[in-house]
């Protein structure tokens, strides 16, 4: 898949250095999530739905999508700051969006971090709304 002059296509393992690159240049990383392993564990379970663009052959996005049969999750979803506010994100999210409607997804959930105030306004306008839920998380595995 193409949008203008970004190429969309699936995650390929030597892709690993420029997409923690970019995720690291996005701030997503955190120092109790090794971005190997969260990608080493991605690309066990719906690697098709791990989607990264390109423009002349450079990584400057990236989504990891999810589906656990009841609805439909995105991680990771970044694009570099030299190549914001070009839609690629919207089409990052059209990409993955179709893929999940194709499994039969009816509904995608996300979570931002509390501080990432600034994002809310994007997926606002790709019709995502608040949920009045509390999110709760529990590591089973410890990246550090």
């Amino acid at each position: 898949m193409t949008h203008q002059d970004l190429a969309i296509r699936a995650f390929h393992p030597s892709d690993e250095p420029g997409v923690i690159q970019l995720w690291q240049a996005c701030g997503l990383t955190r120092r109790w999530n090794d971005p190997r392993k969260d990608i080493a564990r991605k690309l066990t379970v719906q690697s098709d739905l791990f989607l990264v663009g390109e423009v002349d052959g450079a990584i400057v996005g990236s989504l990891m999508g999810g589906y656990d049969g009841h609805r439909g999750w995105i991680n990771y979803l970044a694009v570099s700051p030299a190549y914001q506010r070009r839609n690629y994100a919207t089409a990052l999210m059209a990409a993955v969006e179709l893929k999940l409607l194709d499994l039969g997804c009816p509904k995608i959930n996300l979570m931002i971090r509390s501080g990432n105030v600034a994002v809310k306004g994007f997926y606002d306008s790709l019709g995502f709304s608040q949920d009045e839920v509390i999110s709760l998380g529990k590591r089973l595995i410890p990246d550090c």
